[in-house]
């Protein structure tokens, strides 16, 4: 029941219009709590109570900041990012001075390019160590943890505002909250909140509509903002009886024709 709900949630996506992710697009639909018997075709035995309900809801995942942008593809820290993350965490009222740790902590997790000179196998051949290791790659929110300084409450309350992406991604700016397009433009907490109510389903066709609606100075060069979304989050509730299941996934919607979805990864809590 849970990954035919992925599935579902991977159909939305295929609907949706892949040039444009609002909040009224047709991912966003929710599913409230409906019985099981109303999707799956099954015999019944008698007298067999069978309580079996399917919930779930899809995010935009290119709303939150993405930890993964504090490095770029070269291999160097990004300062734009790591200012924009330093106001998330003012904004949030969280310690900003974490940035740059952050950040220093996602370059060093990096995988690192091939060697030149591996063998004809592709394999290459690793110097003794002195028992260190490398550090593991950040993969979730959590991981935050191995950085100095954050803490279990911290990470509870970032954990609406900022997400790990396999890739460097843009921020949705029709989905965006305001503390996050706070803090990827030069927008106060206050215009960003301003904006988000002056135009609820903050809905700009492209880039230059949401630039004619801010001052041009609060762009910031080196943040990449779009309109459109790739990345999303199905959160799923599947209860049987007094049994209940909740997860989440994280689903990639390709730039095809197609517009081919994948499952990224999938959770239990």
């Amino acid at each position: 029941a849970m990954r035919g709900m992925v599935d579902f949630a991977r159909f939305w996506l295929r609907q949706d219009n892949p040039s444009l992710t609002a909040l009224d697009g047709v991912w966003a639909t929710p599913i409230e709590e409906a019985r099981l018997d109303d999707y799956v075709d099954r015999e019944k035995v008698d007298t067999e109570k069978f309580d079996a309900t399917v919930s779930g809801r899809a995010l935009d995942a290119q709303a939150r900041f993405n930890i993964t942008n504090l490095a770029t593809a070269t291999g160097i820290v990004s300062q734009p990012n790591v200012q924009a993350y330093q106001r998330l965490l003012s904004n949030l009222q969280l310690d900003s001075g974490l940035a740059q740790a952050t950040a220093d902590a996602v370059l060093r997790a990096k995988p690192k390019p091939r060697a030149a000179g591996s063998g004809s196998d592709g394999k290459t051949a690793s110097p003794a160590s002195g028992g260190g290791s490398e550090p593991v790659a950040f993969t979730q929110v959590e991981d935050l943890l191995s950085v100095p300084g954050y803490t279990p409450q911290m990470i509870e309350q970032l954990r609406d505002f900022v997400i790990v992406l396999p890739e460097l991604t843009a921020v949705n700016v029709n989905t965006a909250p305001a503390e996050v397009l706070a803090a990827v433009t030069m927008m106060s907490l206050s215009e960003a909140s301003a904006l988000t109510l002056s135009n609820p389903r903050k809905k700009f066709v492209d880039l230059a509509n949401f630039k004619n609606n801010i001052d041009a100075k609060q762009v910031i060069e080196g943040i990449e903002l779009d309109v459109k979304s790739r990345y999303f989050l199905t959160v799923i509730r599947v209860r049987l009886d007094r049994a209940a299941l909740d997860a989440v996934a994280l689903v990639n919607r390709k730039t095809d024709p197609q517009r081919t979805t994948s499952l990224v990864w999938l959770r239990e809590n």
